[in-house]
């Protein structure tokens, strides 16, 4: 072979290498990878956008709904959209626990899968769906555009039976909240960025009458106890009505660092609000997201990626739903 020959398969092995390595560099230790669906359902990823967008004009609740979806499934042992199962004769669904309660707005996600259906038939998992659907939530919102890898397999059965040993409760310990979350590879400052969820949305009455009656937290912005006391009047608030507190009263339809400075105003509704404000561990990435919204973004979309690529099932695990909220059918 001459010097030319040489030289040149020298140069193709190196170029053959350098691609293998960039492909690979793609896709995470979890086994997803960035446009999973590129070839088999191109559009998949467009469908969803489109459908979260039109949703979200005609209910806004809704993208409060799909970002506490990533936490409550992809947060109990795997990311493969158990959450979404309903109850049958053997087992209880984790929608139906008492750590689920306040989820709502499933039926959406089945609108989103049934579009992906007629598109793309038994292509799209709904652990994929749930994932995109909390993404482009998150940019309705007012949040930032979190690249997410993709290739989730959906499971057959419900954790409902161990859910509370992975979600932490919002009365719970900061040290049992921060413990939790490393488990799954999520560290402090990531933990804190987390909770900025709680800038959007509402808060049950039933979850915290307990800082308010039978006499009020001490600890309580006087000013922001006057309003919550109108919003939740009763000690013993009916479960089945809708009373409730925004979490933020300032910017309550929009995800961004508000919520760091009304927890140091003592503002925070729950108790993990006031720990997250007051913890020495947690205090000092509070007050820099109060102060740099890019610093919290950017902590945020770093939580999201950790927590969607929590253990899912990926290659022939699992099962692509028919329908999201039952597994198929074994024949």
């Amino acid at each position: 072979m001459g010097t030319k020959a040489l030289l040149f398969f020298a140069l193709f092995s190196l170029l053959a290498i350098a691609s293998v390595a960039d492909t690979e560099s793609t896709e995470s230790d979890s086994g997803l990878i960035l446009n999973f669906y590129r070839d088999s359902c191109p559009q998949a990823e467009d469908i969803i956008k489109e459908q979260v967008m039109l949703l979200y004009k005609r209910h806004k609740n809704t993208a409060f709904s799909w970002l506490r979806n990533i936490f409550h499934d992809c947060g109990v042992e795997s990311c493969d959209a158990s959450l979404l199962l309903d109850s049958t004769r053997r087992t209880l669904s984790e929608k139906e626990t008492d750590r689920s309660f306040g989820l709502r707005n499933f039926r959406y996600l089945e609108t989103i899968k049934e579009a992906l259906e007629r598109e793309c038939p038994g292509v799209v998992s709904c652990a994929d769906i749930l994932v995109l659907s909390g993404r482009d939530g998150i940019v309705a919102l007012g949040g930032p555009y979190i690249p997410l890898k993709t290739g989730r397999r959906d499971g057959r059965k419900s954790r409902a039976d161990i859910l509370e040993q992975y979600l932490p409760d919002h009365n719970e310990s900061m040290t049992v909240v921060l413990e939790r979350f490393k488990n799954i590879g999520i560290d402090t400052p990531g933990v804190v960025a987390l909770l900025g969820s709680h800038s959007v949305g509402r808060t049950h009455c039933v979850k915290l009458v307990h800082r308010l009656y039978p006499e009020v937290d001490p600890v309580l912005d006087p000013g922001h106890v006057e309003h919550m006391l109108h919003k939740c009047p009763d000690a013993i608030p009916d479960p089945k009505a809708v009373q409730y507190v925004r979490n933020d009263r300032g910017t309550p339809m929009k995800l961004d660092n508000n919520y760091y400075r009304n927890i140091l105003d003592n503002k925070g509704l729950l108790i993990v609000d006031h720990q997250l404000a007051t913890d020495k561990r947690t205090k000092p990435y509070v007050k820099k997201m109060a102060k740099n919204q890019d610093y919290f973004f950017k902590h945020f979309g770093r939580a999201i990626t950790v927590l969607t690529e929590n253990n899912p099932l990926t290659g022939n695990e699992g099962e692509i739903r028919k329908q999201c909220n039952v597994a198929n059918k074994r024949h």
